[in-house]
């Protein structure tokens, strides 16, 4: 563990406050640069001004930040908060990357540990920094690390017991520019695994990580013709059934193929008792804006997946939520390539409502393939759902687009479907 006299902290959001703290209880000067309390011209003069040992980098600054440019061209080495957390942790560390459904993985992670009797709490792209984590409780067993691409832009010597990634989809090419980039920088939560650590890949990826990772690495695949497998609502390590996930949230070919099957894989490297691993998924409630079943008004039923930002969360939402859906899709585009998911929207969704800046794009897209209807907002877009559902139907926002546009962030958003949902049930 590397210890520090002075730090420069870039960024002062939740996790440059923990980090702030953490150094500071270690007795290191702490300077702070934001882009709300400096302009470029006065980080510059602050950063000439400073000796600093090490900078902090909280993840909305990506490499190609002006700022981050000229803390490298003085010298000063970059760090991710994320890593200085884990770096004061001394038990063990599993880490989640991925472009869908780290969120859900890390939280039934957590409690299959506790489950299975063992100490764990979960840090990282969760939203509760690595730091704050290991201030207030220093003595985990586990660290459970939900981890993003952008976090792993600034690690160096960060590596886990259990590193897993899984899926590569298209998501956040505006910073990472071409698929072969993102998923190289997923591929750094292989970086630094010790011999002994597990590197967990879908089946289909192994090769690619492969190329990407240098170094021999303990590798396991899961998926279809994975060393774990999901069927007809089981999981599989090779041959053997290792734990069943009917009536539980991971009961659907989407998840259970992708989250399900990993699971088997990480209770493997965690020793995890797989009957723990289908307790905890049979006791699992999911998280707030993730295919979250709201409720049910006259037979219809409401499902909140505002998190879905980018069009592969948005076609897992719909492979997971069965046929019969009203769809209200859009927001602010993250992908310009519209055409992979028409095979699924046709199949499955009665008609879309569409809102938002993508709203015209999607619509040239798939009307010719799918019922489309042009709305404009969340609420003009409920309400024309609301309009043509009947009992039986589902009512699913998943918008496969960022909130930007006209909400500050997904969870505004899922708020608000949320709203007009309580509103109808109570009229």
């Amino acid at each position: 563990m590397e210890c520090y006299s002075t730090a420069l902290i870039l960024g002062y959001g939740r996790s440059g406050k923990a980090a702030e703290t953490l150094l500071r209880a270690e007795g290191c000067a702490t300077v702070v640069a934001s882009a709300e309390s400096h302009s470029d011209a006065e980080f510059f003069q602050c950063l000439e001004g400073g000796s600093f040992d090490v900078c902090v980098v909280s993840p909305g600054f990506g490499l190609s930040n002006p700022w981050i440019k000229a803390v490298q061209a003085a010298g000063i080495p970059l760090l991710s908060e994320l890593e200085l957390g884990w770096s004061r942790h001394q038990g063990r560390t599993i880490a989640v990357t991925g472009s869908n459904g780290k969120s859900t993985a890390v939280k039934w992670i957590c409690e299959s540990l506790v489950e299975d009797g063992k100490s764990a709490a979960i840090g990282g792209n969760y939203g509760i920094p690595a730091c704050e984590v290991v201030l207030e409780q220093p003595s985990l067993e586990w660290l459970v690390l939900e981890v993003s691409s952008f976090q792993l832009e600034t690690v160096q010597n960060f590596h886990a017991d259990v590193a897993v990634v899984l899926n590569v989809l298209p998501n956040h090419l505006d910073r990472h520019e071409t698929m072969a980039c993102y998923r190289k920088m997923k591929a750094r939560i292989f970086g630094r695994v010790q011999p002994s650590g597990l590197c967990l890949v879908p089946a289909e990826l192994l090769e690619v990580f492969r190329g990407d990772v240098a170094g021999e690495r303990n590798w396991m695949t899961f998926g279809e013709n994975g060393d774990a497998a999901y069927r007809d609502g089981k999981v599989f390590q090779g041959p053997e059934k290792v734990f069943d996930l009917e009536e539980t949230l991971f009961y659907s070919p989407v998840i259970g193929s992708c989250t399900g099957a990993a699971m088997a894989g990480i209770a493997v490297g965690c020793g995890l008792d797989f009957a723990a691993v289908e307790r905890a998924a049979k006791q699992f409630k999911p998280l707030r804006h993730r295919l979250q079943r709201i409720g049910e008004c006259n037979g219809v039923v409401f499902v909140n997946d505002s998190k879905a930002t980018n069009l592969s969360a948005m076609a897992a939402a719909l492979g997971a939520c069965g046929r019969n859906i009203h769809l209200i899709a859009g927001g602010l585009p993250k992908e310009s390539d519209y055409t992979f998911v028409k095979e699924i929207l046709a199949e499955r969704v009665r008609t879309l409502y569409l809102i938002g800046q993508a709203s015209r794009a999607m619509f040239e897209a798939w009307s010719k393939g799918c019922s489309c209807m042009e709305c404009g907002t969340l609420e003009g877009a409920f309400s024309e759902a609301v309009k043509a559902a009947r009992a039986g139907d589902i009512i699913l926002l998943s918008p496969g687009c960022a909130s930007f546009d006209q909400f500050d962030s997904f969870e505004e958003r899922g708020d608000c479907f949320e709203k007009l949902f309580n509103g109808l049930k109570n009229a």
